[in-house]
C-alpha cells in the first residue's frame, strides 16, 4: 500500500508540473521564434515578425504594443493576451574597462 501511495503521488505531482508549465504565458521579450510559434494564434511568420520588431525596437513595454507588429490587430491582441506576458527584458550588459594602474 506504502508503494502505491508513493507512486500516485509521484504521478500526481509530475501532472501538476506539466499543467502548470502547459499554462504558462509566453514571454514576448524573451521568446524565441519557436517558442512564439508555439502559441494557438502565432504562426511562423507571425511569430518572426515579433522577433524582429524586438530587436529594431527593443523590449515590449506591454501586450497591447503587439498591434505595432504587422498581422496583429486590436482583436488578435486581446484574443492572445492570456497565452503572452512582457516580464522583465533580458538585461544587456557592457563589458566593463580594465582599471587602470
Amino acid at each position: 500500500m506504502k508503494r502505491l501511495s508513493v507512486r500516485l503521488f509521484t504521478l500526481l505531482f509530475g501532472l501538476f508540473a506539466a499543467v502548470s508549465l502547459a499554462f504558462a504565458a509566453v514571454n514576448l521579450n524573451t521568446a524565441t521564434v519557436a517558442e512564439l510559434d508555439a502559441v494557438k494564434g502565432i504562426g511562423p511568420s507571425k511569430a518572426a515578425a515579433i522577433v524582429d520588431y524586438r530587436s529594431k525596437n527593443g523590449p515590449f513595454k506591454s501586450v497591447d504594443e503587439l498591434e505595432n507588429v504587422k498581422g496583429f490587430g486590436k482583436k488578435s491582441v486581446e484574443k492572445l493576451r492570456p497565452e503572452l506576458s512582457v516580464g522583465a527584458a533580458p538585461v544587456k550588459t557592457a563589458a566593463k574597462a580594465p582599471a587602470k594602474k
